[in-house]
């Protein structure tokens, strides 16, 4: 094992030979560190917390007690193979949460952002590919394949489908089961997941612009009650726009996805 001088580790935790511990990370009571993790300079794992598999975890984030990061993917066509769990920087890791390692049929990682905020039992399973400042709510599980673009907020208890995209800002209500894609900005809700609107609380937040909120809004009644399928509805939308907010959720309508829709009103 590699363990920094300036690093901190309490007795009773175990740490693997071959493991690379960073200056500046605590390592708590009861920690389980596996041979081949490494944890950057600041990492904090307050106590109780295992990380292993080919496991690496961010600069400054802090893991509260029972989580266990890098545990081998749930899906039974996984054989053992090597694969990774990538953390990014200043995550914030509450008690019980799970994320996996990738497999080898999705592309053998599983990457997490920065600035993210996975609260208590939440879930993070194989091959899920997250961006910066996302937040899963308690209990919320990503199952296999999910790619939740930057500042997604997912609502406690809530399921996501695997392959599902969610676009960037897009937020998703407390105990919704989302079965397909959904749009950036978009606000999902209700128990299957109906395509409800648009996230302005969110927008608001950010400083977006009065006229892109305005373009956004057209957007979204255009896309809603619009003449024809829905992505060639998108079409024609970016054929009209000058907002950079309307032309990413047609980039985001328009490219490659394994899975459907969520349109407005559609459960």
């Amino acid at each position: 094992m590699a363990i920094d001088p300036g690093a901190e580790v309490h007795p009773s935790a175990i740490i693997e030979d071959g493991a690379q511990i960073a200056a500046g990370v605590t390592i708590g009571p009861f920690c389980h560190i596996g041979p081949k993790v490494t944890l950057a300079r600041g990492v904090t794992l307050m106590s109780h917390v295992v990380v292993q598999g080919i496991t690496e975890v961010g600069e400054d984030t802090l893991v509260h007690p029972f989580a266990v990061l890098g545990g081998i993917p749930q899906d039974l066509k996984f054989k053992g193979e090597e694969t990774t769990l990538t953390i990014g920087k200043r995550n914030r890791i509450r008690e019980h949460v799970t994320m996996n390692t990738g497999t080898e049929g999705g592309g053998g990682v599983t990457r997490v952002g920065d600035d993210g905020l996975f609260m208590a039992g939440c879930h993070i399973a194989h091959d899920c590919q997250l961006g910066n400042n996302v937040i899963v709510v308690n209990n919320a599980a990503l199952a296999g394949h999910c790619i939740i673009d930057d500042d997604v907020i997912i609502g406690g208890l809530s399921g996501v489908h695997q392959f599902v995209r969610i676009g960037r800002g897009a937020i998703i209500g407390a105990v919704t089961m989302v079965t397909n894609d959904v749009i950036p900005f978009g606000l999902v809700q209700a128990p299957r997941g109906v395509l409800d609107g648009l996230n302005l609380v969110g927008l608001k937040r950010r400083g977006v612009a009065r006229s892109d909120i305005t373009a956004l809004r057209a957007a979204f009644q255009m896309l809603a009650q619009g003449e024809g399928a829905f992505q060639d509805r998108a079409r024609r939308l970016g054929e009209e726009t000058e907002s950079a907010y309307v032309r990413e959720i047609v980039d985001f309508v328009t490219g490659a996805s394994d899975r459907s829709f969520l349109t407005p009103g559609q459960g």
